[in-house]
């Protein structure tokens, strides 16, 4: 039996009198690659949070066992800062190190080795400020790793990368999932990647409609979540491909 690393028990949240989070339960265990899926407004973002405890006013019983990497959608770090590329790996490391002591050899070797493994190694010096979108992401992911997690959380990573740079990221965090048995929860709105490349998926939208194995999941299931902007195709081999329309 894996390791359950997240435990959710009958979480509720509401913003005045509005429910933004209704009766969520959910196991989370080791070395899962989770795809959270739902409309806008679903209630995505919050449920992320509260698993950070930027939230903490909700009604439930959270556990988590073990350390949290956390990849935001818009970074928070302003990129035309004159930092280099390891220098914001570097900043993964503060909670180790605290932020007005000096690093030591070995964390600038993590760090080398860290852009090794996600392929941008070439970045090492250069300026954040002249990074592509999918250069950053990665360098953002190097960051949440420095500080060595056994969760990893995403929020729609592939927001502002080109889809050359999303097969790529895409590709390093499997790599991460199966050699380094990383449990990885992702948030995203591209969902034929999310099927590509998750091994659960969490249907949700308020309630938590669904939560199994990503082979498993049907068109039907994800009607109930979903407008008519999206048209849903079973194929052969019982995966679920998501068109938008609007693409």
């Amino acid at each position: 039996m894996k390791d359950i690393m997240i435990n959710v028990n009958n979480l509720n949240y509401k913003v005045e009198n509005t429910e933004i989070l209704k009766d969520i339960n959910f196991n989370i265990y080791k070395g899962d690659f989770v795809g959270i899926i739902g409309p806008n407004g679903a209630g995505k973002s919050t449920l992320i949070k509260i698993l950070l405890n930027e939230i903490e006013d909700y009604e439930g019983d959270i556990k988590i066992s073990g350390k949290i990497g956390y990849v935001a959608q818009h970074d928070e770090f302003e990129r035309d800062f004159p930092i280099k590329a390891y220098e914001i790996v570097l900043l993964g490391m503060y909670k180790k190190r605290g932020i007005f002591k000096r690093y030591k050899k070995e964390d600038y070797e993590k760090v080398k080795k860290l852009m090794k493994i996600l392929e941008i190694d070439y970045l090492y010096d250069r300026k954040v400020g002249k990074l592509s979108g999918g250069e950053y992401q990665r360098l953002a992911l190097a960051r949440a790793l420095a500080s060595e997690p056994s969760i990893l959380i995403l929020d729609e990573p592939e927001a502002g990368v080109d889809k050359q740079g999303q097969n790529l990221f895409y590709s390093l965090l499997k790599k991460l999932n199966n050699e380094k048995n990383i449990t990885i929860i992702m948030v995203s709105h591209d969902l034929s990647m999310v099927f590509k490349e998750t091994t659960k998926i969490m249907c949700l939208n308020k309630n938590l409609h669904c939560h199994k194995d990503t082979k498993e999941m049907t068109a039907e299931e994800l009607k109930k979540i979903y407008s008519e902007d999206l048209e849903l195709l079973v194929h052969v081999d019982e995966s679920v491909k998501v068109v938008d329309r609007n693409d």
